[in-house]
């Protein structure tokens, strides 16, 4: 199903989906600085619901290569097209962004640019490395794409250690063609397997609900992270970022998230954010202890 094709029967948010502004010292202050040095952080642009808290925290999530995908997930509200060529500079740019807002836990992500050889993993490795010259005292989580399972890709990932290491799998085994239109839902799990075979410490993913799955279905799909020793996963609601895009076919209630994370954890999950407004990065600092 295209994005254009998409037709949505709209139902009204639920009261637990009311946002509080964000508010307080920490989150002006930085507010001011990123709209001062102009800088992209996925907080902003994503305009994040728990944007606020996470800031006041020192966490922040940065987006690389680009802001054009190569993928068209009917999920996603980043642009979909041919991307801008590759901001060497970039690296350097995201360290001083991160040094200018003291960040003390950065989450980086990216589109996805199936378009390079690399899949992107060399800025990727880079923006690890210059980010740690720059603030030496930093955690990093890298939120990657699926590289298309290429090994030497992932490698380059491994190999500069970020403290946790994130791919989501979005959704369950039946709606991931729909959802993730070129993604698969094993090749994600190959890929989470893999780098924890290979011995990175922490390693997480994320699944969005109220896309028409089923309870059982979910249970399923919580059991296959932890079947490829995923040790964080997020399970939060998805919201339609536009009419383009697939419809919420339900708002999963708090009492649900709730028994979803005490089954996570009964599953050996070391961390289980199930919420609502749960998000991929969401209390990522907290996913270190």
């Amino acid at each position: 199903m295209s994005k254009e094709t998409i037709t949505t029967n709209k139902i009204h948010k639920p009261k637990w989906l009311r946002v509080k502004l964000p508010v307080g010292k920490k989150y002006t202050e930085l507010r001011n600085v990123v709209e001062k040095y102009k800088l992209n952080t996925i907080c902003t642009s994503g305009s994040c619901p728990n944007m606020g808290e996470c800031w006041t925290e020192g966490t922040a999530t940065f987006m690389i290569l680009g802001n054009i995908c190569t993928r068209s997930c009917g999920f996603c509200g980043v642009k979909t097209g041919r991307p801008e060529t590759v901001d060497w500079e970039e690296p350097e740019k995201v360290a001083r962004s991160i040094n200018l807002m003291k960040i003390k836990h950065a989450v980086i992500t990216s589109v996805d640019r199936d378009d390079l050889k690399d899949g992107g993993s060399i800025i990727w490795a880079e923006t690890v490395n210059a980010i740690r010259r720059a603030n030496p005292n930093i955690t990093l989580e890298t939120l990657i794409p699926d590289f298309q399972a290429n090994k030497t890709n992932i490698d380059r990932i491994l190999a500069v250690a970020p403290e946790v290491i994130s791919h989501n799998l979005e959704t369950v085994r039946r709606l991931t063609r729909e959802v993730r239109i070129q993604a698969k839902y094993d090749r994600s799990l190959e890929v989470l397997k893999y780098m924890k075979d290979k011995g990175q410490r922490r390693t997480k993913s994320g699944i969005m609900l109220g896309l028409g799955e089923t309870e059982a279905e979910v249970i399923e799909t919580m059991q296959d992270l932890a079947n490829a020793k995923v040790d964080i996963i997020t399970i939060g609601q998805y919201l339609q970022p536009s009419k383009k895009h697939l419809p919420v076919h339900e708002f999963i209630t708090p009492e649900q998230f709730e028994k979803y994370k005490e089954i996570g954890l009964k599953m050996g999950f070391r961390h289980v954010e199930s919420s609502a407004l749960v998000r991929s990065s969401y209390k990522a600092q907290k996913h270190l202890l």
